[in-house]
């Protein structure tokens, strides 16, 4: 099975919104089958890019006391740095056997993912790696959590009121 299909309501029954989908059905489903829906909402695109536009703008914000930090490289950097910190990232634990083990290991790793966070406390090692914010990856719900999330923190990171970052890509878009 391939995607999904789309469908219209009409008040008793789902039926496929023209031909094409109709079609499509016939060569997906049987009938008499049980089959069970979803709903499926696709997040807006204006959302997304609005979103991608108001990082660039904080990016272009950061104060000078942050020139050289791992999230100061780029707009990306810093849209990963912020999702690690607001919790939308996976984790990767190892303990070592001495912390002298784990300073190598956490250098070992540092440079595989630029955009993931290494962090060396005593003799364990935790990789952070941000969540995919793709259409694919996060329904319209989680990325608009994360999304606040995410520019709430930027916010806070350059010192501003929160939404500014966001009202100002607005603006400019």
């Amino acid at each position: 099975m391939s995607g999904p299909v789309l469908l219209q309501w009409n008040g008793e029954a789902f039926q496929p919104a023209n031909r094409h989908w109709a079609r499509e059905c016939d060569k997906r489903f049987v009938v008499g089958e049980f089959y069970t829906l979803a709903e499926h909402n696709d997040r807006s695109k204006a959302s997304h890019n609005h979103y991608f536009a108001a990082v660039a703008e904080a990016w272009q914000n950061l104060p000078e006391i942050y020139a050289g930090m791992s999230f100061d490289e780029s707009s990306e950097h810093l849209r990963a740095y912020a999702l690690i910190k607001k919790g939308y990232c996976d984790t990767h634990t190892i303990v070592c056997s001495s912390k002298a083990e784990a300073k190598r290991l956490a250098a070992f790793i540092r440079p595989i993912d630029a955009f993931s966070v290494v962090d060396v406390k005593e003799a364990t090692v935790t990789r952070y790696v941000a969540k995919s914010q793709s259409m694919k990856a996060m329904d319209k719900q989680e990325f608009q959590e994360s999304k606040t999330a995410v520019l709430d923190y930027l916010d806070d990171l350059i010192g501003v009121e929160r939404g500014t970052t966001q009202r100002n890509a607005g603006a400019a878009a």
